[in-house]
């Protein structure tokens, strides 16, 4: 039903590595092949392709469903629908940043410090140029190919760049002065494939399924006998998604107790519930939380 695009390149691996875990999972013929299959009755067809072209190509109707970031859809002027964001990358879940940097030593502070005719390096030519003319200054504005935080100050006075922490900028000698838009991975539609209401629905349980894996990234389900006398004691302790699910046991003799918490807090909070008092704590990994 839907012909699907993801990107190639520095996202490739944690997204194919998030729709496996969605059981999604895409299967190709080897790893630098661009097609690929699903086995869902949803999923048409499947191609791996640059970021950078895929918010055109869902635009002009080549893919109905396709992943890219904001700084893609908005450089390339793409109409398309947006699903919603997408909280992953190739090393966190924090967004990129388009930011403009100058050599550290550089008097420039601030981006209305800039000459006229300063010399820009950068891959978004489109979002630059939007950008330097609504700060008033004229800019000589140079595509790059790569290496983009390379390029100042022999060859150009700034560098236009992405992101993710700031490091690579700071190693190249480089700091930030400003920001020009800050971007999230994104699943988007064809908007014409997203008013067809058997499209959309499939579209939206796919977004279900993805979420639902990212919403659980981090968290573990804990599980535990409570003896009567030591339940309110042990539920104070729990730093629950909600309110914890409480069952008497079989017998009367005590309650299950069972609830999602953060991976990251368990090695203070078994030791925490086995001092109040609970017995056979079981924690368990999450592959889907669904709201």
């Amino acid at each position: 039903m839907l012909r699907l695009v993801l990107p190639k390149g520095s996202l490739e691996k944690s997204t194919l590595d998030l729709f496996a875990s969605a059981d999604l999972t895409v299967h190709r013929g080897s790893s630098v092949d661009y097609r690929g299959t699903i086995d869902d009755p949803r999923v048409a067809s499947v191609r791996v392709l640059r970021p950078q072209e895929i918010g055109r190509y869902v635009a002009d109707g080549l893919f109905d469903l396709g992943i890219t970031g904001r700084d893609w859809i908005e450089e390339t002027g793409s109409e398309i629908t947006s699903l919603g964001q997408l909280h992953y990358s190739k090393n966190t879940a924090r967004p990129v940043r388009i930011v403009i940097a100058v050599p550290e030593d550089s008097e420039w502070e601030s981006v209305t410090a800039l000459p006229q005719g300063v010399k820009v390096s950068t891959e978004y030519p489109v979002l630059t140029k939007d950008y330097f003319e609504g700060q008033g200054i004229e800019a000589d504005i140079q595509l790059s190919y790569g290496a983009t935080e390379a390029k100042a100050p022999e060859i150009v006075d700034v560098v236009v760049d992405i992101t993710e922490t700031g490091r690579a900028i700071r190693a190249a000698g480089l700091k930030i002065i400003g920001t020009i838009l800050t971007s999230h991975t994104e699943l988007i539609a064809n908007p014409t494939s997203f008013d067809d209401p058997d499209k959309r629905k499939a579209m939206e349980q796919i977004h279900t399924l993805l979420q639902g894996v990212l919403e659980a990234r981090g968290k573990v389900m804990v599980k535990m006998n409570v003896p009567a006398g030591n339940l309110d004691q042990v539920i104070s302790k729990l730093p629950s998604m909600k309110s914890p699910t409480v069952n008497e046991l079989f017998g009367g003799d005590g309650y299950a107790v069972e609830t999602v918490v953060e991976k990251n807090q368990m090695n203070i909070l078994i030791p925490d519930l086995r001092g109040a008092g609970a017995t056979d704590i079981v924690e368990l990994s999450i592959a889907k939380i669904v709201h």
